[in-house]
């Protein structure tokens, strides 16, 4: 699609003003980010804080490894270690896992993606931005008011009766809970109401699909987390005892409320993943993806079934031998909507005309963390198994290969391949294979050892171990280090990269997806005309108007 300029704006004072030429230069103070209404702004504004949050829990992350390195105390005491793995756990997963790419790249890129202007509630976008500031600051404020050392899942009755600052962090992850449904609501309204003329159902990025299906989720389940967790806060404060056996309550019951909500969050942290992988594989390929019917669907289907699986958590809470074994079947059920797009994938890169850049590598890293991560939860899902593997390092190792593994490798392939859109610049493209490379053996030399020391017995979250599982904890804490090294170094070229990369140009990747037929960064309204979209946003059949034919 052809962009024209705008007209330029007479000054009655002087020389004739242009237009800003992107949504960078529509104001350059402080005050102009911070009271933005413009989706991109508030994306790129998420973007910061979610990279801030995940250094800050990588950080305690590095602590906990540290501490592995001998079977007994290395560098800090066992209370000390409790409130470290606590603070990770909860940091990473309320603070940067869940609100990652749907925050920071679905508000930058859904509007775009379907031809709108902005979100449908521009100012309660902006106002999700600063409810999840005051949520996160609250999370962090519980650090310097005691720490918590219940885990990230807040267990009653320990977390009812903790002296540690656990209301405080309940009502932090409480309040961020109403910046994830606020955004949700916007994206569902948003995709209903906004498409520009020729973007059909059928016919939207997937991308847009897998944050459609993931804001159903916000939408629905938050609430639940929100009521469960407000009931604890009660309990610690008040005593009333609603989760604890002693004083008359039921501590299973919040696992099913808490769970309810928690296994759904699972698929609102990958399945915007998910959503990156089929556009950068698409776009690499340079071809249609297989069945864009049966992605999209299968996003919905995975979105659905999510809410059927909890009860996998609680196998050994006790239930009845029919209910583990739905459980267990509704769970696998969930292997097959993932496996109709891992097929899917794999079918649209054969014979594709590949190219292969740092996105491509990471996608690449999160399908083998994907499949070999979700093979182990499948193996989960049977009870029989899972009794064996409850509580130990396996099912460490089996979350971290998923739920991060999976959500970071998506969420680097999402900076790397809408780096040039969001800031006009290219980034070193050898650096950024490099790292790519460093990121998937540190991750995979960190969490697959845990899988040998969970099958051997290592139960999580122990401070002490026995000296025959050191081997394995010190290969464990030196692939965090080289992790460690695959991150920092893509922060220093990606940083590099705003200030000196060369100029992207509109569609650095020759992409058809709809991002891409506006400028590079884009203009403050998104397109500098009507958007026109004659051309699906995957056919690779005809050139755009604005390319060489």
């Amino acid at each position: 699609m052809t962009t024209l300029p705008l007209p330029r704006a007479a000054s009655p004072d002087g020389p004739r003003r242009t237009t800003p030429a992107s949504y960078l230069e529509a104001g350059t103070t402080v005050r102009s980010w911070l009271l933005t209404t413009d989706h991109k702004r508030i994306g790129v504004l998420y973007l910061v804080t979610l990279l801030a949050t995940m250094a800050l829990g990588g950080f305690f992350a590095m602590a906990i490894r540290l501490e592995h390195l001998t079977p007994n105390a290395t560098v800090m005491s066992a209370m000390t270690y409790n409130r470290m793995f606590t603070l990770h756990g909860v940091i990473m997963v309320w603070l940067f896992l869940i609100p990652s790419i749907p925050s920071a790249f679905g508000n930058f890129m859904l509007p775009i993606m379907i031809g709108a202007r902005d979100v449908a509630f521009p100012r309660l976008n902006l106002l999700s931005w600063y409810v999840f500031m005051a949520g996160a600051a609250l999370v962090l404020l519980s650090t310097f008011l005691g720490g918590i050392d219940t885990g990230w899942t807040f267990y009653p009755p320990y977390s009812s009766l903790s002296p540690t600052a656990v209301p405080l962090a309940l009502l932090g992850v409480f309040v961020v809970g109403f910046s994830t449904i606020l955004t949700g609501l916007n994206f569902i309204v948003t995709t209903h109401t906004m498409r520009a003329e020729g973007v059909g159902w059928m016919r939207m990025p997937l991308f847009v699909w897998s944050i459609y299906a993931t804001s159903i989720i916000q939408v629905l389940a938050t609430p639940v987390l929100g009521m469960v967790l407000l009931f604890v806060v009660v309990d610690n404060a008040l005593g009333w005892g609603l989760f604890d056996a002693a004083r008359g309550g039921d501590p299973v019951l919040y696992q099913h409320l808490f769970w309810f909500y928690s296994h759904p969050a699972v698929y609102i942290m990958v399945l915007p993943g998910m959503g990156v992988v089929s556009e950068v594989v698409t776009s690499y390929a340079r071809k249609n993806p297989y069945s864009y019917k049966a992605i999209a669907y299968s996003s919905l289907g995975i979105a659905f079934v999510g809410f059927l699986t909890w009860g996998h958590h609680m196998f050994v809470a006790g239930m009845s031998t029919f209910d583990a074994g739905a459980f267990g079947v509704l769970s696998m059920l969930v292997a097959v909507f993932s496996a109709i797009k891992v097929f899917n994938w794999t079918w649209t890169l054969k014979r594709g005309a590949i190219a292969l850049k740092t996105p491509l590598l990471y996608v690449f890293a999160f399908l083998f963390l994907f499949v070999f991560g979700g093979m182990t939860g499948v193996a989960t899902a049977a009870m029989s198994l899972d009794v064996h593997w409850h509580d130990t390092y396996f099912i460490v190792a089996h979350f971290h290969f998923i739920m991060v593994g999976g959500t970071l490798t998506a969420f680097l392939a999402g900076m790397h391949y809408w780096f040039p859109k969001m800031s006009g610049r290219t980034y070193p493209e050898r650096l950024g294979m490099l790292s790519a490379a460093l990121v998937f053996a540190g991750f995979f030399a960190t969490f697959f050892p845990q899988f040998l020391l969970g099958n051997a017995g290592m139960p999580r979250r122990y401070f002490n171990y026995p000296p025959e599982f050191q081997v394995l904890h010190v290969v464990s804490t030196v692939g965090s280090w080289v992790l460690a090294v695959g991150l920092v170094s893509t922060a220093f070229y990606f940083l590099w990269a705003l200030r000196w990369g060369a100029p992207a140009g509109p569609n650095p990747w020759g992409s058809r997806s709809f991002e891409w037929r506006t400028s590079s960064p884009p203009p403050e309204h998104n397109f500098r005309r009507a958007p026109s979209f004659e051309i699906g946003p995957y056919d690779y059949t005809q050139p755009l108007a604005d390319e060489e034919p």
